[in-house]
Formats: structure tokens, C-alpha cells, sequence
């Protein structure tokens, strides 16, 4: 009796689906490392061409906006489906269920480093604060999540890895998550969970199932394409806007002045750069352009770092939209301490690049 095995349909079509979608991949790879490494070729054949004189200050603009729209695009293109796949691992169910019953300080830095792997953007606040609390995460801890998700996410790394180099890709990580952890240990030391909307701390807690792991190769790879889809579908006129602002910046700004307003002499620059980035709204691929064109200009690295996480981790529309779970005292308590870290990690920037 044969003892042979012959394939299924099925699983034959899997086989050459995977290999489809593996192949696809690598070539994508590929053609993305070829257009990154042509893009100061392609950026000055681009400016030749126009009618402006290359060293004017037009011209210093529309060179930078030429090189740096695609350079963030391709970026982020790569850094969003590289975490889509593993953003695979980790939904909200299972993010939920790591946290749930963390104590804090273990907690802390457990959910501040999850926030890094799971970026949830400020639409998604209300329903991850309902989720956290009905889990029975401590406030502390799900506001250390809530802040790290969106200021120190892999978007934000990756874009300041490619546009300012890894030395401060890795400070920008180190402050990020010790403002989460410490900001939401703070909070939940003082036992504000009265201060919450009285519908949700009427909230039960209930049993947190993980989410199965049975997802094939090709499900993540496709996730990762519909991150892609997703997410820069959704930000690139947010890009672009921020692009043009540091464009403008870079070819008409004088370096000199820049340095005279976000400069480390200037002690009020760091408080005035938060106030500043407060009521604006951007993202992560958004305000990089302007933090690149920013230094690039003389600002002092402490003061625009607290202006790029103000803009991220104190927007004014996500406080808007976490008003629907917390009350104006809660938000007014999270605002304070959050802010009062963005100062501290401005200052101690500030200081440490005037020493350097």
C-alpha cells in the first residue's frame, strides 16, 4: 500500500499564494532600496530643470521640499508595513490583556513599551480607554500607554532615524518613554479615578481572552499592506503641509534668527515651544519635516524636541476627543504632568547640548 501523500488543491494554492506574496515583498524591497538611494540624484535634476537659481533661497526651498517628500514617503511607507506585520501580534484584545491586572510600576513600563509597538492614533483614545479600564488596568497605567502610543510610536522613530540620524532617534526614545512611565505613574499615585466620567467607572471588569495566534504569513503581510494603505493614505496631506512648512523654513528662515527664538540662550523658548505645540494638530510623519528644518537652522535639539511632543502627546483634538471619558480636572492633571515632563526633558536638553 502506497504510503505517498498528494497535496490538496487547497494547500497547493496556498503554497503558491505564499510564495506570490513572498516574492512581491522582496521585489518591493528592492525597488525601495534603489528609489532611496537616487533621491539627492533625482532631487537636484529636478531643481536644474526649473527656472530658479539653485543656491537662491527659492531654490534652497524647492530642493528641500523635492528630496524630503519622498524621502519621508518612502519611509514611512517601509517603517508602516514592517510594523503592520507586527502590529499582527498585538491588537487592541491582546494589548488589553497584557495590561490587564499589571501593578503599577512593572505596569508602567510594561504599557509604555507596548505603546511604541501598537500606535494607536488620538480616534482611537476613547474606545482603548474603555477597553483599559473595563479590563481593570490602573489609570496610571493606561495613561502611560495612552501617552507613549502616539509621542514615541514606530512611525515617529523610524521618520527621526532616517531624517536626524539614530543619536537622536535614541534620546527622543529615551525621554518619550520616561515621560510615559513617569507621567502615568504620577497620575496613578494620586488616585484620581473618581475624576473619570461617571459611566465609565461604572464600568465591570471582565475576562480578557487573548486572540488566537493562527494567522498565516500571507494574513500578516497583508496586514501590513492594509497598514500602508491606511495609514499613509491618511497622513500624506499632513506631510506635504509639513514639508512646505519646512521648506520655507529652510530656504528663507535665516539661521541666525531661528537661533535667536529657539535658540538654548533663550530660557522661555522651551515653555513657548510647548504653548505653541499644544493647539496644533499633526502627526508624527507630519511635524518631522518641520523638527528636521528646524535644526538644521540652529534650534537648540531640547527645545525642539518639547515642540515635537507637545504637537504629538498634548494636541489639543485628542483632548477634545478623551473628554468623553475624563473630566476637565482629570485632563487638566494629565496635561499638567505631561507638560511639566516635555519641560524638563527641553531644559535638560538644552543644558546638555550647551555643555556638549
Amino acid at each position: 500500500m502506497s504510503t505517498d501523500v498528494i497535496a490538496s488543491p487547497s494547500s497547493t494554492r496556498a503554497g503558491r499564494e505564499t510564495f506570490l506574496w513572498l516574492a512581491g515583498t522582496v521585489a518591493a524591497l528592492g525597488f525601495w532600496v534603489v528609489a532611496y538611494s537616487q533621491l539627492v540624484p533625482f532631487s537636484e535634476w529636478v531643481v536644474a530643470r526649473l527656472p530658479v537659481e539653485r543656491s537662491s533661497h527659492l531654490g534652497e526651498a524647492i530642493a528641500f521640499f523635492v528630496y524630503d517628500t519622498p524621502k519621508v514617503l518612502l519611509l514611512l511607507t517601509l517603517v508602516v508595513f514592517a510594523m503592520g506585520v507586527v502590529r499582527s501580534f498585538f491588537s487592541p484584545e491582546r494589548t488589553r490583556a497584557l495590561l490587564a491586572g499589571r501593578r503599577e510600576g512593572l505596569g508602567n513600563v510594561m504599557a509604555a513599551g507596548l505603546g511604541i509597538l501598537t500606535p494607536f492614533c488620538s480616534c482611537s483614545a476613547v474606545p482603548l480607554f474603555i477597553g483599559f479600564v473595563s479590563a481593570g488596568v490602573p489609570l496610571g497605567v493606561t495613561f502611560s500607554f495612552l501617552i507613549a502610543a502616539p509621542m514615541i510610536n514606530e512611525v515617529a522613530l523610524g521618520l527621526l532615524l532616517g531624517l536626524v540620524g539614530w543619536r537622536i532617534a535614541a534620546a527622543y526614545l529615551a525621554v518619550g518613554l520616561a515621560v510615559a512611565i513617569l507621567a502615568g505613574w504620577v497620575i496613578g499615585r494620586l488616585r484620581l479615578e473618581g475624576w473619570l466620567q461617571d459611566w465609565v467607572r461604572e464600568l465591570h471588569s471582565g475576562a480578557v481572552v487573548p486572540p488566537s495566534d493562527g494567522l498565516t504569513l500571507v494574513a500578516r503581510l497583508r496586514a501590513g499592506l492594509a497598514a500602508v494603505t491606511e495609514i499613509v493614505g491618511k497622513v500624506w496631506p499632513w506631510i506635504l503641509a509639513g514639508i512646505a512648512i519646512g521648506a520655507l523654513i529652510h530656504g528663507f528662515v535665516p539661521a541666525a534668527l531661528m537661533a535667536s527664538i529657539m535658540g538654548a540662550d533663550a530660557w522661555w523658548s522651551v515653555p513657548a515651544a510647548v504653548l505653541i505645540g499644544i493647539p496644533m494638530y499633526s502627526n508624527a510623519a507630519g511635524i518631522l519635516p518641520v523638527v528636521e528644518a528646524l535644526l538644521g537652522k540652529g534650534a537648540a535639539l531640547g527645545t525642539v524636541l518639547a515642540f515635537m511632543m507637545s504637537v504629538i502627546a498634548l494636541s489639543l483634538p485628542e483632548m477634545i476627543i478623551l473628554r468623553q471619558v475624563l473630566t476637565l480636572r482629570l485632563i487638566a492633571v494629565f496635561v499638567a504632568v505631561v507638560g511639566f515632563g516635555i519641560l524638563l526633558v527641553g531644559f535638560l536638553f538644552n543644558a546638555l547640548f550647551v555643555a556638549s
